[in-house]
């Protein structure tokens, strides 16, 4: 890394540190003024409530990043071009590209970073907040919310139906399975009062089958104990959270293919796998969009510029992804096209604006 380099990228770490910084600033200001009343009113201890707000930094980081990236962006091209640094460099032969390279580098950096990020820190310092939030301020035992009633889950040749789980006991009640061919036509049905979870594989309790295959009619056959060969697990039944930014690639993946093994679609959570990937890199994006707006703009306005582009661009980006992203929960647009859309579109704005300006 030659001088120029590293001058540039001084200038734009320092930057991106002022606005990381003055951004986290707020977001932890609003979230004590929204959750310090609720959480005095619950009971809660003051090293329980400064633990939750310690975990709750890297989600802050996470959700301020990018739009500091952006403004970081455009204030440093603003300084570089107040103090006529942008005309001095292009005077000695240095082009547009060679002068954004440093930038560009950090923003992927800051990406890579981000990706980490989410995908190792997050998870781990949610399920943290949770625990504080739940346990140790509100006196709550349960952790993980499972869906409680109207249970259907359908395998290759199975459908099974229940009125209720008990997540402790890990037990269904009101079970009816039913046995179908290729065509789907029934072949058999059980209907059995519980099915209990132990040891990866399903008992049912006092269960009577009928056989529809048979000679002798649908005459019932009871059975105090059964044991039920599906593929279906305690996990899931679980209830993921609706914010993607809190869960792992792979749990998102796994819970996924569980719901599409099941007969349900998946478009809600493949669309949150998917932005788990894509979200990181708009700040790669963020980089790649700012250089060019901020050059096309004269020396006089460049910080004021800065800021209030900043707010226009990241105000952009969120409408257009979180038009997007709803059109994947849906299953208008494949999860991968609503992920990504924003980041390409926004990409290409980029691009376009960079083969326009001029020198």
């Amino acid at each position: 890394m030659g001088i120029l380099d590293r001058y540039i990228a001084k200038i734009w770490l320092r930057l991106l540190i002022l606005c990381l910084s003055g951004f986290v600033s707020l977001y932890l200001v609003i979230d004590l003024i929204e959750k310090i009343p609720r959480f005095l009113r619950a009971g809660g201890v003051a090293g329980d409530i400064l633990q939750y707000f310690v975990w709750k930094f890297p989600e802050m980081i996470g959700r301020t990043a990018t739009f500091s990236i952006l403004m970081a962006t455009l204030l440093t091209l603003g300084v570089l071009s107040r103090d006529s640094e942008i005309i001095a460099m292009r005077s000695c032969g240095v082009s547009l590209l060679r002068m954004s390279l440093p930038m560009l580098v950090l923003g992927f950096v800051a990406s890579i970073l981000l990706l980490l990020n989410a995908e190792f820190v997050l998870p781990h310092s949610y399920a943290r907040t949770e625990l504080i939030d739940r346990v140790k301020i509100k006196k709550k035992n349960e952790l993980v919310t499972f869906k409680r009633n109207n249970i259907w889950f359908r395998s290759t040749s199975m459908i099974l139906q229940a009125r209720l789980f008990e997540p402790k006991t890990r037990t269904l009640s009101g079970v009816v399975v039913w046995s179908v061919d290729d065509s789907m036509n029934p072949v058999s049905r059980i209907d059995a009062d519980t099915a209990v979870y132990r040891e990866g594989h399903w008992l049912l309790n006092s269960a009577t089958s009928r056989n529809f295959q048979t000679a002798a009619g649908y005459a019932p056959l009871y059975a105090q104990k059964m044991a039920l060969d599906l593929s279906l697990k305690v996990e899931d039944l679980q209830v993921l959270d609706v914010d993607a930014d809190n869960m792992s690639i792979r749990t998102l993946k796994e819970y996924a293919e569980n719901l599409k093994r099941g007969g349900y679609q998946a478009y809600r959570y493949l669309t949150m796998m998917h932005t788990k990937i894509a979200s990181p890199f708009a700040a790669l994006i963020m980089v790649l969009l700012g250089i060019p707006f901020a050059l096309r703009n004269s020396r006089s306005g460049g910080i004021a510029m800065g800021i209030g582009a900043s707010i226009g661009i990241g105000f952009a980006y969120f409408v257009v992804n979180a038009v997007l992203l709803s059109y994947g929960r849906s299953g208008v647009l494949p999860p991968f096209v609503a992920a990504w859309g924003a980041n390409v579109l926004f990409m290409l704005s980029g691009i376009w604006l960079s083969i326009t300006v001029k020198g």
